[in-house]
């Protein structure tokens, strides 16, 4: 016998330096349960969790800092541009943040939530069903200004970055909702308020 789970399930994605980290924070605030990919992907790769172990028995201490705990750079510097590496990585980290991530969603069942799953390579992985996708778009120019002046990455670094994740394109595509964030921050209020009038519009899930 079927029971109604009201939880509201919204994918939520954006490419590098679109500003989907705001936009994610922005709907905490308005009252959403926000299960951030990246934010379980650290808390897996803490050491003496299996994926951190699994990461140092590969690579050994060249990935671990000196205070013990996981040299992201250092990783990243080792599987950024060598395909089999990151595919190594991936076999690591990407079922466990998965297993982590339904766990989460299997906690807010049968209730009345709005759980926005923060994905940023939600349309590259495509696993995770929902009742509708968030997406945070801008001009690929715009992003590479930010990263590099925001987080101070080299602008070939940052550009190299984009061309790993999906094009705008396929977002959008894959968008039933786009927030455009390529203007100045005061115009993004308006249509986050938007976006979270379209999510609570959104049919009711139900599950058996």
């Amino acid at each position: 016998m079927a029971s109604v789970c009201r939880v509201k399930v919204v994918g939520l994605t954006g490419g590098i330096g679109a500003g989907k980290s705001t936009v994610s924070e922005a709907l905490r605030e308005r009252g959403a349960v926000v299960i951030d990919a990246d934010a379980v992907t650290k808390e897996l790769q803490q050491p003496g969790r299996p994926v951190f172990e699994a990461m140092v028995d590969r690579w050994g201490d060249r990935i671990v800092a000196a205070d013990g705990t996981l040299d992201r750079q250092a990783v990243a510097d080792i599987v950024f541009n060598d395909p089999a590496e990151l595919a190594e990585l991936n076999a690591m980290v990407h079922p466990a943040v998965g297993v982590e991530i339904a766990r989460r969603l299997e906690e807010a069942k049968g209730t009345d939530q709005v759980v926005v799953l923060d994905i940023p390579l939600l349309v590259e992985g495509g696993r995770h069903a929902t009742g509708g996708v968030l997406v945070v778009d801008c001009p690929v120019e715009t992003a590479v200004d930010r990263l590099v002046r925001h987080r101070g990455m080299d602008e070939a670094d940052a550009r190299a970055r984009i061309s790993r994740q999906a094009t705008r394109e396929e977002r959008l595509a894959r968008a039933d909702f786009v927030i455009d964030n390529g203007g100045p921050p005061e115009a993004l209020d308006a249509q986050i308020d938007a976006a979270w009038a379209w999510i609570e519009a959104l049919p009711e899930a139900e599950a058996a």
